[in-house]
């Protein structure tokens, strides 16, 4: 197994850590774009006319509707060119769509700006999967993937005080100069040190035919397609907290300026989850070790809906309930996305895109309604955490053949009624 990211002609290779630490820095780049607003959605709702207050949640929507859509061009594309110049491409878009947005002088304005933003992201987070794919494959790929998933997610718990931390000093707008100021740094980083991962026998055409046949690969996958599923399903969850998090700590519970704070403590057990993870996977195999982590996070679900509809929910209880619920999160993300990669590294480029457009495209939609559903109570949050429970279930039982905790892999099955 490789220890180190290599250039195809050699020429370069970088130490495995800061292999790690540069695809966590792309991959954060969205992190950042989502995280970093939420103390700012108040005061741009006020300051763009936004009378309804579920409403501003769009400004999260519109940049994961952009992200997913675009994962599904810029996969093809790096299976084609190379991983590093549609990255480039991405974050140059990334950037300028930041840069129109600290300009916007209406909400339909920024909500578009939000969704330009989006699509330069979603090459980071294609591309980043991808070099993973590209380096690594089984257990080891679940690993690394759980230590760069531990090192973005520091970013989540400092992004929300960075943006707190921004508006002391100036408006909402200072908040995209800053994620354009922090885009531009990852670049120059991935400019100097990220090698050309992609091996030349797996470059692919960029044809009709060649892409769709790429498509169809994946779609066609059974375990594949229902680990993607799982993973969808399990990330609608994350986003339907992230789109409620501002309303649930502000508006119930009145935190106020603490609100950065509290929000970092749950993601701070996300990334200890994911330590968790990279340690335990090794030993006990990505299937077992994920199952068990969803079936330990629809109980806990589950006893947060109960608890919620028989009575008030405190703000203790409710982290309480909150942080046990990300402590087997780390075990469902890495390992889904390494279970549905793990058949498809010929095609690593248009298997992330798919992967990434499912899980935030339609993670995303999952998320919106969850957040709609907001009605000043924690009660469609937990309803939300159950019933994406439960899809992510259906999905692991028809990828298992019905069985759970297994070992071995199934007999991988075409899904001929997809072909």
């Amino acid at each position: 197994m490789h220890q180190t990211a290599r250039s195809q002609t050699g020429a370069l290779a970088i130490p495995r850590w800061e292999f790690i630490t540069l695809t966590a820095a792309l991959m954060a780049l969205n992190s950042l774009a989502i995280d970093i607003m939420l103390p700012g959605l108040q005061q741009i709702g006020a300051s763009l006319g936004v009378d309804n207050d579920n409403h501003r949640q769009y400004v999260i929507t519109a940049y994961i509707l952009g992200f997913g859509l675009a994962q599904l061009i810029f996969g093809p594309l790096s299976d084609r060119f190379g991983r590093r110049p549609p990255l480039i491409a991405g974050i140059v878009i990334y950037v300028g769509a930041c840069i129109a947005a600290a300009a916007s002088p209406s909400f339909a304005t920024l909500l578009a700006c939000r969704f330009v933003q989006g699509v330069g992201a979603a090459a980071t987070r294609v591309i980043a999967v991808s070099i993973v794919r590209d380096v690594f494959d089984g257990r080891r790929m679940a690993e690394v993937m759980s230590l760069i998933f531990m090192v973005f997610m520091a970013l989540p718990i400092i992004a929300p005080s960075i943006g707190q931390f921004i508006m002391l000093f100036g408006t909402w707008h200072y908040i995209f100069v800053s994620m354009a100021a922090g885009a531009l740094l990852v670049a120059v980083w991935a400019l100097l040190r990220l090698p050309e991962t992609i091996h030349p026998e797996d470059r692919r055409t960029l044809d009709a035919r060649a892409v769709l046949g790429g498509f169809r690969i994946v779609l066609t996958n059974r375990a594949a397609l229902c680990y993607t599923l799982a993973s969808t399903f399990i990330y609608g969850s994350m986003f339907g907290f992230v789109n409620s998090a501002q309303q649930i700590y502000i508006d119930i519970y009145h935190v106020g300026e603490m609100f950065p704070i509290i929000f970092a403590g749950g993601a701070s057990m996300i990334a200890v989850s994911n330590f968790l993870n990279s340690r335990l996977v090794g030993k006990i195999g990505m299937r077992r070790l994920s199952q068990a982590a969803l079936l330990l996070f629809l109980a806990i679900s589950a006893v947060w809906l109960v608890l919620s509809l028989i009575m008030p929910v405190s703000l203790t209880l409710f982290i309480i309930i909150f942080t046990c619920a990300m402590l087997p999160f780390g075990a469902l993300g890495a390992n889904f996305n390494a279970l549905a990669m793990e058949p498809l590294g010929h095609i690593a480029g248009t298997a992330s895109s798919v992967l990434g457009f499912a899980q935030t495209f339609f993670g995303g939609i999952i998320g919106t309604i969850i957040g709609q559903y907001f009605n000043g109570t924690v009660t469609p949050l937990g309803a939300g955490f159950c019933l994406v429970s439960v899809g992510a279930l259906a999905a692991i039982l028809v990828a298992e053949n019905g069985k759970l905790f297994s070992q071995q892999n199934p007999p991988v099955e075409s899904l001929a009624w997809l072909e």
